[in-house]
């Protein structure tokens, strides 16, 4: 326990001192944020009601899927990995540790931005502040493992882009953080329902917020929730101690099972 939490306060601190990690953690979604609150609301005041889990979802998505999985492909290269391995440091904790790290960085913003939306920029507060802090967590956790997952299963810090980005972009443009799954077409929402982040915007709508969702609210929680236990067990079981990838124990094409739960929910609702 000690060693462990010496890592994680060591992880935790290199992600407040970093440039690259400070900037994807907290100025990055706190920038959006911001600009969001001051540009977006009066080009569309509507946005104002869903502003709030929006750029939570963002934060969500920001620091997991931009931030942490560079560095977990760097310390693979460099080596550090193999020094764990020599040291008795399990899989698990040399994944866990800087997920963890991340995801409260993640919880640490979602809070600025939930306590401030009302206030600074006229967002809507929750009906509910208990289920919106379980979606908080549910999203922040979710996208820190999937995030782990593509450092892993990445061969280098340009694979991390190419993932991170695979998932980030279709997140923000058909995710429903900037229009309304309602407002999609049949056959874009069908595509849009396999993200993580629709799933957590409906989630926070129907459970936070008491609104009509396109998409189930409760199969949100699942597929959320099965998507994080399948991203981090796949995250621990495909880590590699080492560059060459000779200590997996799997191909890194077993990463595309984090999408089984996500495909099982487009028939679910």
């Amino acid at each position: 326990m000690t060693a462990f939490t010496a890592h994680f306060t060591f992880e935790f601190r290199t992600g407040m001192r970093n440039a690259t990690l400070l900037l994807m953690n907290y100025l990055f979604p706190l920038a959006f944020y911001a600009l969001m609150g001051l540009v977006m609301t009066r080009i569309n005041p509507l946005f104002a009601e869903t502003m709030v889990p929006a750029m939570v979802v963002f934060a969500a998505m920001a620091g997991p899927l931009l931030g942490l999985p560079g560095p977990l492909v760097e310390a693979r290269e460099a080596g550090i990995y193999r020094s764990y391995r020599i040291n008795g440091v399990p899989a698990a904790s040399a994944v866990g540790v800087p997920t963890l790290t991340t995801a409260l960085h993640s919880l640490v913003v979602a809070v600025i931005i939930a306590v401030t939306g009302a206030p600074l920029f006229g967002g809507t507060p929750p009906s509910s502040w208990i289920a919106f802090a379980a979606v908080t967590l549910l999203t922040v956790s979710t996208f820190s493992a999937i995030g782990a997952l593509i450092g892993v299963v990445s061969a280098n810090s340009r694979a991390t882009v190419l993932w991170s980005q695979l998932v980030f972009l279709p997140s923000m443009l058909i995710g429903g953080l900037m229009i309304p799954l309602a407002l999609l077409p049949p056959s874009m929402l069908l595509a849009a329902a396999l993200l993580p982040s629709a799933r957590a915007m409906q989630a926070f709508l129907g459970l936070a917020y008491g609104e009509a969702t396109t998409l189930d609210p409760l199969v949100s929680v699942c597929v959320l929730a099965a998507t994080l236990v399948v991203a981090g067990g796949l995250a621990v079981y495909l880590f590699s101690w080492d560059s060459a990838g000779q200590s997996r124990k799997g191909r890194p094409a077993l990463a595309l099972l984090v999408l089984v739960p996500a495909v099982v929910g487009l028939f679910l609702g």
